[in-house]
């Protein structure tokens, strides 16, 4: 699901397999296992396309440097990060009222759901939620701007 072709899907999940057995001892009885070590193979898959993508950086050896601020020079489709500025999302994070804005950015700052919950002395489905209606407000706040 996550390569497209056979041989990079069997190094994830050879990658996967080793980092879950070094692992091992952070597994949580009477959680769920799929989930876990899905988790470990999305973020093995996410952190080699990341550094894929920086190796990758052009070096424009023109005079002028015309290839680096030339749109045309490049191929590549926009990503997320070159669409919003960092204050602009840091901006529409921080209008959250504080029920959601807290667990929402605990939650993208590495935290787990029951972590914010036992943090938060709140039920886990209430964490849950919250963060779901965060990613939505956020979806929605953000659709509309256009960088140019």
């Amino acid at each position: 699901m996550l390569t497209n072709n056979r041989e990079d899907a069997n190094d994830l999940l050879q990658d996967t397999t080793l980092k879950a057995l070094d692992n091992e001892a952070k597994y949580t009885d009477n959680t769920n296992f799929k989930g876990w070590v899905f988790t470990i193979m999305r973020n093995i898959f996410i952190n080699k396309y990341r550094r894929m993508v920086r190796s990758a950086t052009v070096v424009d050896r023109s005079e002028d440097l015309y290839q680096i601020n030339n749109p045309q020079a490049t191929d590549a489709q926009p990503t997320p990060e070159d669409t919003y500025s960092a204050n602009e999302i840091a901006q529409a994070i921080n209008s959250f009222s504080d029920d959601y804005r807290v667990p929402f950015t605990m939650h993208i700052s590495g935290y787990h759901y029951a972590e914010i919950a036992k943090h938060m002395n709140l039920p886990l489905g209430t964490v849950k939620s919250r963060i779901y209606y965060a990613r939505q407000y956020l979806q929605i706040r953000l659709r509309d701007y256009d960088p140019r």
